[in-house]
């Protein structure tokens, strides 16, 4: 069954820092919810007893540049097309803010998956202390 996303759902502080712990990323529970205040939008999917299943958002300061952040799909409903949606959701609610360019840095296992959602390859830099 399709998973409706959502954009801004409701998310509890706890919900994004357990779906990064699910996918092995840290939970940076430091970061909730003053993320979901300072982003752009997000957008997100549960299933059908409420747990969140999708997550991701586009931060920037509102011009006409983005960045597409954290996708996360949990494990359990993977390779159900989720992912794509939700990326597409996010894009198309950029265009209707008015969002021109929306970049995302992903590492190389990815590139085909985000290719497939409309974002075209290009080089780039990453500095991280």
């Amino acid at each position: 069954m399709k998973k409706p996303i959502t954009i801004n759902l409701s998310i509890e502080p706890h919900e994004v820092p357990d779906m990064r712990e699910a996918v092995g990323w840290e939970r940076r529970e430091q970061d909730y919810p003053a993320l979901l205040e300072r982003c752009q939008f997000y957008a997100g999917a549960r299933d059908e007893n409420q747990r969140l299943i999708a997550f991701g958002y586009i931060s920037g300061m509102g011009l006409q540049h983005g960045y597409l952040e954290d996708i996360l799909i949990h494990p359990d409903y993977r390779h159900q097309h989720l992912g794509t949606s939700l990326v597409r959701t996010l894009l198309q609610q950029a265009r209707y803010n008015q969002i021109e360019i929306v970049t995302c840095t992903f590492t190389e296992e990815h590139a085909y998956f985000y290719q497939k959602c409309g974002l075209t390859l290009s080089k780039g830099g990453v500095w991280r202390s």
